[in-house]
Formats: C-alpha cells, sequence, structure tokens
C-alpha cells in the first residue's frame, strides 16, 4: 500500500474524529444553555432533559477514547499528528467535564423547585443566566476555533475568560448581600452559589480548549502562562 494511500487513510480517520468532536461539543453547549432555562424559567422537564443527555455525552467521549486509541496503534503517529491526537483526547475531556456541570446545574434546579424555594423568594438568577450567556459563547467560538484550527480566536477566548471570573465575582458578592439582609435566602443562596461556580468553570474548559488548538497548531504547551506569553505563541508566524 502506498504512502500516500495510507495518508489519505489516515487523515479520512483524523476527520472523522474531529467531526464527532464537535457533535460532543455541540451536545454539551446544548446542555449548558438547556440547564440555565431550567434555572430561570423553573422547569423541572428542561432540566430532566440535561441529565438525559449526559448518557449521551459520556458515550461520546468513551467512543471517541476507543477511535483515539485505535488510530495511535495502526497508524503510530508521529510530531503534529501525535500533537493532535492527544489535544482531541484532552479537548474531549474538558468537553465531558462541562457536560457534568451542566448536569450538576439542572440538579440544583430540581432540588429548588422540589423545596418550592422560587415560588417563595426572589433570587438573582438574571445574573446567572448572564454568566452563563459569556460562558457558552466561549464555549463556542472555543469549537469553532478547534473546527479551523484558529490560534487567534482561539487567544480571544483566553483573553474572554477574565470576564468570567469578574462576573462571577460580582455574583458572589450579591448573594453574599442577599444572605446578610434575609437569612431565609441563605440555602437557596448558597446553591446559586454553586450554580454560578459550575459556570465559571464552563469558561475554564473553554480555556483549555482554547490552549490545546494553540497546542495543536503551533507544538507549544502554553498553560499557566500570561496571556501576554500564549499571544506570542499564537500569533506568532509558522
Amino acid at each position: 500500500m502506498s504512502d500516500k494511500h495510507l495518508s489519505t487513510q489516515f487523515d479520512a480517520e483524523l476527520s472523522g474524529v474531529s467531526t464527532r468532536v464537535l457533535e460532543m461539543g455541540g451536545l454539551v453547549e446544548a446542555q449548558v444553555a438547556q440547564a440555565i432555562y431550567a434555572l430561570v424559567h423553573y422547569s423541572a422537564e428542561t432540566a430532566t432533559q440535561v441529565l438525559k443527555m449526559e448518557e449521551r455525552v459520556n458515550q461520546l467521549e468513551v467512543e471517541i477514547d476507543a477511535d483515539l486509541s485505535a488510530i495511535i496503534a495502526r497508524r503510530q503517529p508521529t510530531a503534529r499528528d501525535l500533537r493532535l491526537l492527544i489535544a482531541i483526547s484532552k479537548t474531549i475531556g474538558n468537553l465531558e467535564r462541562v457536560g457534568d456541570e451542566a448536569a450538576r446545574i439542572a440538579r440544583t434546579v430540581q432540588r429548588l423547585i422540589n423545596t418550592g424555594v422560587f415560588s417563595r423568594m426572589k433570587l438573582p438568577v438574571s445574573d446567572v443566566s448572564f454568566e452563563s450567556e459569556l460562558a457558552v459563547a466561549s464555549l463556542r467560538k472555543a469549537l469553532d476555533a478547534f473546527a479551523r484550527l484558529d490560534t487567534v480566536q482561539a487567544l480571544e477566548v483566553i483573553k474572554q475568560d477574565n470576564q468570567i471570573d469578574q462576573e462571577f465575582d460580582g455574583l458572589m458578592r450579591k448573594l453574599i448581600t442577599y444572605m446578610m439582609e434575609d437569612p431565609r435566602t441563605i440555602s437557596a443562596s448558597i446553591d446559586l452559589v454553586f450554580v454560578a461556580k459550575a459556570i465559571e468553570r464552563v469558561g475554564d474548559h473553554a480555556k483549555n480548549l482554547a490552549e490545546q488548538i494553540i497546542y495543536i497548531v503551533k507544538g507549544t504547551d502554553v498553560r499557566h502562562n500570561p496571556v501576554e506569553t500564549v499571544a506570542s505563541v499564537a500569533l506568532q508566524r509558522n
């Protein structure tokens, strides 16, 4: 079999895996959006749908991991191709954890509805919704950057993580005020703290995806580096 034919087969396998990663990404993005919809609209039915979607996300993670192992065993890739496979493995791990955060939010919504908190007191769910919009937008942008291996867009995701962190800090201050002014809100406010933290972690996972894109394209691990250093790597000419 010719080297060209082997290369064509390998490219087809990589393309197939990348497509499934994007499918998984679309699912977890929808999970997060629906989990927040369930919170804002007090929808137990939507929360249940989020939990059902988690099964498919977990299944995709296992299937893609198996595909990656088979490709490595058959093709014994080197250099850039091996970086891509390693980065894809880390990417699906991050996506699975995004799904876990969405499921955590859905379970919290179910608990708040079952305890009747939503009907008894007003909670700052709109602030949580705004934080979620930022996190989902970052996740969507990271997935788009992955599809095109776009390091410039990946860098934008990394820079936007600070805004999500700022929204989280602001919401924490507001929830603390709620609890101080009305002790009856303490239990529900603590639940919202965990929701807000889950959303903040979604933003962190989007940032992790963006860092993996830079690693794939540039061959440099930019994790745990200041934004200025990441930018110099992401924007350098090959």
